[in-house]
Formats: structure tokens, C-alpha cells, sequence
């Protein structure tokens, strides 16, 4: 048993620090010299020569924030004659009259808006992804979800690149209209700067593959249709046709200097179940596309930093694996292996991948301009967040090889522009089934740092403390929410769209 509990240790530890130096790959390649950028496209000055472009807006039950986005779309900068809006809205709530009386008052005004109503739900968004583009009319489809607010000069920013005829689909980079509203949203923030200021901007600078991000983006109408369409297999159906298309040879945009803001979830059972339908859907891909990958004929490098990405979520089973067994297992190996090079290697895989990640976010922060001392600040509320979410997306991992599909829960938006009082919403999230086993293994990790500080084993008590802080934090928080429920109020009719863009 002593030595099944060491081997584990180890092997997870030299898991977690593989991915660890992935993270620094990543950061290697944009810390190389980069080359003389391309002269960034413009317009061409002749209307009639622009392509068409259609907005999707899919939406459901977001009546709090449907009607800003709504008016964000009718208000972005493109001839009016080649721009036409589809509101998809699968809603069951009073969402779709709210919308429809938009819709009307727009087409009033002379713009092509159409409000598409669906039966069923069937397929979800991917469902009503492909349906809107049934009836579409445009050479390019931007997407934009319920909680964006486009910034009006987006389709002029994005729509030159389409000149090259390889380029399948453009990204704008998030922004965060209420980053600022509490110490969750600033954490959450952190964490998608890394996705998308590092992850993305590497990928794309070395030529690799990367996704588009369900919103904010805008794509060929070809390369959806010749990549196989949306498909609802998996519930992330925009990494699965990003890697389907690029499989199929077409080219992907990544815009850091575009910025789309967009309301991040104000609580954390929300933010769990965001993050339960990615990373499920994220390993539903890989069982999808994973062969397909590895056959391929891109280069291997390619080949290896696509699985790299589909597989990392895996990662969460292993940090909650290691934290179930770290202490166990120091205190197994200081009685057998006491010779100090043991120390030094569990340091230096340690370092690796913890490490790696602070580093990895403090880049990140420096591209956000946050600056070294508030990322600095930030950093240990962001790895504990990342370390208390790990059990909730391990087993949405675990539970996406085992299940294709499955119901696509969206995230509710409660209005939350960061410059004043919170719209109250009765859009709630379903309680996770996780919270009792997040608190139970934060108990566990509390006796086991009593216990490495009783014992003196003080190599292992930073560590301890965060992963006790870490799922204390996600699992009493979640816990706190489910008991002082806000009460719900009806949202504001006028859209604050200027004032969110500027919030961002």
C-alpha cells in the first residue's frame, strides 16, 4: 500500500508538471521575436463590393440582457444593405415578448432584423445555429450570445481578413464589462486573460490550432457548411466545428486588440455550471475527434498542441487525486525516503507545475495591463479558484467519456455592469451536486494541514493551504448561495450599452 500511495504521488506530480511545461511552452513562443506584422486589412472603399453579413443572436430565457444585445447588433457600423440580424430564440419565458416588440420597433426603422422561433429546442444553440442558417442570407455569420455587447466597429475590424480566401473564421478577444463587481469576477477575468492573451495569441502566432469561443467571433459561411455544419454531439459545439474546420484546411484569425465585452457570471453555482458544460464538452471533442487528430496530415507539432488542449482538462482529476493523496504521501515518504534529494524533487515538480501556472497568469495579467503588483495581489484568489473548482470539473470530465451530448444548461446572466446595483434575476443556477463532497474534501484537506503542521512537515503546508482555501471557498460559497437566494425584480427596459462598452 506505501508504495501504490508513492507511486501515484509521483506520477501525478510528474502529470500535472508535463502540463506545467506545456504552459511554459505556450509562453516561450511569445516571448520568440515576433515577426513583421502583416499590414492589418481595411474595407475596400467600394460598398458594393462587401460581402453579406448575418448576426446571430441565439437566445434563451435571457430577457435581462437580450434586449442590450439586441440593440448592440442593430447598432454596429456596416452598410445596412448588406447586414441582416436573425434573433434565434428558443425562449419559454417572457423573453420572447420582450423581444419581439424590439424586433419590431428595428424593422420599423428600416433594418433587416428577423425573429426566428423555433417548436422545440431541439439541438440546443447548436440546434438553433444551424437552423438560422438555413435561412440566412450571408456570406458571413458572426455570433454574438446573450451577455455581449459588440462594440460597433466590429464587423469593419473583422470582415477585411476574409479577403484571403483560406480564412475560415475571425476572434475577438473578451472583455469583462463587470470585472470589477467582487473578488469571483476578478479571478474569473484572470482566468480567461490567460486563455485568450496567452493560449490563444500563442496558437495563433505559432500557426497552431485554436477555437472559436461561441460568441464574438465571425465565420465563413462556407467553411461551417463544408466542416459539417453545427452538430449538438458534444456540448461544446463551437470547439468541435473549430477543429473540424481546420482539419479540413481552413485558416483561423485571432484579434487580441479587438475586444468584445461581456458580463461575467456573478455567482459561483452560475460560474460551476459554465465551467461543468465546457469542460465536458471539451472531452466529449477529444472523443470525437481524437483519432482524427492523431491521422491527420498537419505537422506534428500541430497534432500534438491540439491534444495537448482537448486533453488538459484532465488535469483537474489529477489535482484532486494529488491533493486526496499529498499528504499521505510526504509523510509516507519522509519515514522512507528521508534522503534530501527526495525534497528536491518533489520542489522541482512541484515548481513545474504550480510554478508554470503563476507564471503563466502573471503573463497574462502583464498583457491585460493589470500590471505586476495587482496580478501579484490577485494571483493566490486565481489559483485558488482553478484549485476549488478541480473536483466539479473532474468529474464533468469523467462524465464526458462516458456521455455523447446531453442537455446544454445555459448560464444565467443576471445584468451585472459592473458600475452599480446588481439586477436581481430569477434566473438561477441548478444547485451542483458537487457542493457536499467540495466542503467534505475541504474538511479533509483542514485536518491534513493541522496535520502537517502538528507533524512539522512544513515543505508541505503552503500547499495544503491552498487546496483547503481553494475548495472552501467553492463549496461554502456555493453553499451560502443556495441559502440567501436574491430576490427577483424586473429588469430595467433601457439597454446600458455604451455604458458597458466603456466598463469593459
Amino acid at each position: 500500500m506505501t508504495a501504490a500511495v508513492l507511486i501515484a504521488y509521483y506520477a501525478l506530480l510528474c502529470g500535472l508538471a508535463l502540463y506545467g511545461v506545456h504552459r511554459l511552452v505556450l509562453l516561450g513562443t511569445l516571448a520568440r521575436p515576433r515577426r513583421a506584422p502583416a499590414e492589418t486589412p481595411s474595407l475596400q472603399s467600394a460598398e458594393g463590393e462587401l460581402p453579406r453579413v448575418t448576426v446571430q443572436l441565439p437566445i434563451y430565457n435571457e430577457r435581462l440582457v437580450a434586449g442590450r444585445l439586441l440593440a448592440a447588433a442593430a447598432n454596429l457600423d456596416y452598410p445596412a444593405h448588406l447586414l441582416d440580424i436573425q434573433v434565434l430564440d428558443d425562449s419559454t419565458d417572457s423573453t420572447s415578448d420582450l423581444l419581439a416588440a424590439q424586433v419590431g420597433e428595428l424593422r420599423a426603422k428600416g433594418l433587416d432584423v428577423h425573429h426566428v422561433r423555433r417548436t422545440e429546442r431541439a439541438g440546443y444553440k447548436a440546434g438553433a445555429l444551424a437552423e438560422g442558417l438555413r435561412e440566412s442570407q450571408g456570406e458571413l455569420v458572426a455570433i454574438f450570445d446573450a451577455d455581449f455587447v459588440p462594440p460597433p466597429d466590429f464587423l469593419r475590424r473583422t470582415v477585411p481578413y476574409f479577403q484571403r480566401d483560406d480564412v475560415g473564421m475571425v476572434q475577438a478577444c473578451w472583455g469583462h464589462i463587470n470585472r470589477r463587481s467582487s473578488l469571483l469576477t476578478r479571478a474569473q477575468a484572470a482566468l480567461l486573460d490567460g486563455h485568450f492573451l496567452v493560449e490563444h495569441q500563442a496558437r495563433a502566432r505559432a500557426g497552431r490550432f485554436f477555437n472559436f469561443n461561441g460568441t464574438a467571433g465571425i465565420w465563413r459561411r462556407a467553411a461551417i457548411v463544408g466542416a459539417g455544419n453545427w452538430q449538438h454531439d458534444t456540448l461544446t459545439e463551437d470547439l468541435d466545428l473549430s477543429y473540424r474546420a481546420q482539419l479540413a484546411g481552413w485558416r483561423f484569425v485571432f484579434l487580441p486588440d479587438l475586444i468584445a465585452p461581456a458580463e461575467l457570471p456573478p455567482s459561483l453555482t452560475a460560474f460551476k455550471s459554465q465551467q461543468s458544460r465546457w469542460t465536458r464538452g471539451s472531452v466529449q471533442t477529444l472523443r470525437k475527434l481524437g483519432r482524427r487528430i492523431l491521422s491527420a496530415s498537419e505537422p506534428r507539432a500541430t497534432r500534438a498542441e491540439a491534444l495537448a488542449h482537448l486533453t488538459s482538462n484532465f488535469c483537474y482529476v489529477m489535482l484532486v487525486a494529488l491533493a486526496a493523496l499529498f499528504f499521505p504521501a510526504l509523510w509516507l515518504r519522509r519515514e522512507l525516503l528521508a534522503d534530501p534529494l527526495w525534497t528536491r524533487v518533489d520542489l522541482a515538480l512541484l515548481l513545474a507545475s504550480t510554478g508554470a501556472v503563476a507564471l503563466f497568469y502573471l503573463e497574462s495579467g502583464r498583457r491585460a495591463a493589470r500590471g505586476l503588483v495587482r496580478s501579484l495581489v490577485l494571483l493566490p484568489a486565481v489559483m485558488a479558484l482553478g484549485t476549488g473548482l478541480s473536483l466539479h470539473n473532474a468529474l464533468a470530465a469523467l462524465g464526458g467519456l462516458r456521455q455523447r451530448g446531453g442537455e446544454f444548461v445555459r448560464t444565467p446572466k443576471a445584468r451585472d455592469e459592473g458600475s452599480g446595483p446588481v439586477e436581481q434575476t430569477v434566473y438561477v443556477a441548478r444547485p451542483s451536486w458537487s457542493t457536499p463532497l467540495e466542503v467534505a474534501f475541504a474538511s479533509y484537506l483542514g485536518a491534513c494541514l493541522g496535520g502537517a503542521i502538528v507533524t512539522q512537515l512544513w515543505f508541505a503546508v503552503p500547499f495544503l493551504a491552498l487546496f483547503c482555501g481553494g475548495f472552501s471557498w467553492v463549496g461554502l460559497g456555493s453553499l451560502a448561495e443556495r441559502r440567501f437566494k436574491a430576490r427577483p425584480s424586473q429588469p430595467s427596459s433601457q439597454p446600458a450599452v455604451a455604458q458597458a462598452a466603456r466598463a469593459a
